[in-house]
């Protein structure tokens, strides 16, 4: 790694790489500058060793064939992606050959209506729910700095987000 690269971030979300001739896709494929995948050699080998591991293995082993589940027509050549399941069907359909009955789910507050609309579609196929929104706790934003005209309500005590506690 070069000393330059020390200071490149990934940039997975702006890659300006056709998808099929991404690194992360293909074995011969290139990376944009902030290419996690030829930057961060060690600590990719690092996260490689953890799938040694008999538990997580199985988990990302269960995770690859339930994303190939996801699709229709894989036989056809040449395949076109063709999604075929939401991903909240993925999600439980996963957890129910994972053998999970409880999924946590921690969530925005801005998020409230859609966390709550996701917990009925997993109650509904069986699972306990247990949840956890970002301002779970109430650490008030002064406990860390946050000054008057800082906050969203001005003059008014306002909850930080805590994903910590969450």
């Amino acid at each position: 790694m070069t000393d330059d690269s020390r200071t490149l971030y990934p940039t997975c979300a702006s890659c300006n790489v056709k998808r099929d001739a991404r690194v992360c896709i293909t074995a011969d494929g290139t990376g944009a500058r902030g290419c996690p995948t030829l930057l961060r050699e060690e600590v990719l080998l690092g996260a490689v060793h953890e799938y040694e591991e008999p538990e997580t293995r199985e988990f990302a082993r269960q995770a690859s064939i339930q994303e190939a589940e996801c699709y229709a027509n894989r036989h056809q050549t040449p395949y076109v992606l063709q999604p075929s399941k939401t991903r909240m069907v993925e999600v439980c359909e996963f957890a129910e050959k994972m053998g999970y009955g409880r999924l946590g789910m921690a969530f925005c507050a801005g998020l409230v209506k859609e966390a709550e609309v996701i917990e009925g579609i997993l109650r509904g196929r069986g699972f306990e729910v247990v949840s956890a929104v970002c301002k779970a706790g109430r650490v008030d934003k002064r406990e860390i700095g946050v000054k008057d005209d800082e906050r969203i309500r001005i003059g008014q005590d306002e909850a930080m987000c805590n994903p910590i506690f969450q």
